[in-house]
């Protein structure tokens, strides 16, 4: 899969189309200046906070590339993660892990260390990971969640620990909002994800419509299968606006950032429904004209949490 991470202060749902991915085994090299959507670099983004946030993204990204990248069989790719989080394990312990990777998890210890950062959520991305190794299709929307739960909102509550908001609801707002932009990016990549033989619409939500997993892995274009899209943004869209409220509770500028991610999500929504929701056949994508939209919006948020939020203008 590609990397989707969907994290509090931005998606981290995927590696840019064409990169080159690290040698196996090791982790790519870092760089301040971009971290794909991810909010590292970001003007707003608190410059404490930076590097703890650096050193997530990269423990993720490297076992999502051992996950997905180059052309090892599934069990190497299982072997690979395991060792993966066996060195996890180890800093996790105060230990001095394997020098496989020194560059994910001479950092990630010292965030722990700094900020301790709780266990759970990193391990729950590995499980998604591994998941992704074997799995390409789900049942039903309950199957969807459950993996949204491990391979998008982690990260969420990661960031939710870095900026020290830890109440049960806000906690439940950022869920919505990291699974919401996680099925947002399946939405938006279905032209993608098929031709790779990946699929996240739950096959319930096909079958309500008339259609088959095979149709949509086809590309087959039909009302139908525009129907059936529409339904699955409208349930993405509908968690986004459940969780907005939390942009209210995120400390200084780690609010704004949220706020500005909120709309980005609705804003590729929108573009969705501008293709009349025909992702089978194009990826939509933000352009430069949409950072005022966003810009409003988020300002509108000040006063309105979800004021501007449904609009698909």
């Amino acid at each position: 899969m590609y990397l989707r991470i969907c994290a509090l202060s931005n998606a981290l749902p995927r590696k840019p189309r064409g990169s080159t991915p690290a040698r196996r085994g090791q982790s790519p090299p870092v760089s301040v200046d971009h971290y794909e959507n991810f909010p590292v670099a970001s003007w707003l983004c608190p410059p404490a906070l930076r590097a703890p946030i650096a050193a997530i993204y990269w423990f993720a990204r490297t076992a999502d590339d051992l996950a997905d990248e180059g052309d090892a069989p599934a069990a190497q790719r299982l072997a690979d993660l395991a060792g993966y989080r066996a060195d996890l394990a180890a800093v996790l312990a105060g230990r001095a892990p394997s020098p496989r990777w020194p560059q994910v998890f001479e950092p990630l210890a010292r965030a722990i260390r700094q900020h301790g950062l709780p266990a759970q959520p990193l391990h729950d991305l590995l499980d998604a990971f591994a998941q992704d190794v074997v799995k390409q299709r789900y049942a039903d929307r309950a199957e969807l969640l459950d993996y949204c739960r491990r391979s998008a909102n982690p990260v969420g509550r990661l960031l939710l620990h870095l900026y020290g908001v830890a109440d049960e609801r806000s906690l439940r707002h950022s869920d919505a909002i990291c699974t919401a932009l996680q099925l947002i990016n399946f939405w938006q990549d279905l032209s993608v994800d098929s031709v790779r033989g990946r699929l996240y619409i739950p096959e319930s939500d096909c079958a309500r419509h008339g259609l088959s997993s095979a149709e949509l892995l086809a590309r087959a274009d039909s009302p139908a299968v525009r129907s059936l899209v529409r339904g699955e943004c409208d349930w993405a869209r509908a968690l986004m606006l459940e969780g907005a409220p939390l942009v209210h509770r995120v400390p200084g500028r780690a609010g704004w950032e949220l706020r500005l991610v909120v709309q980005g999500g609705l804003r590729i929504l929108d573009r969705i429904a501008a293709l009349d929701f025909a992702t089978l056949r194009a990826r939509p994508a933000l352009r430069a004209l949409d950072a005022p939209v966003m810009l409003w919006r988020a300002l509108r948020m000040r006063q309105r949490p979800t004021a501007l939020a449904g609009s698909t203008a």
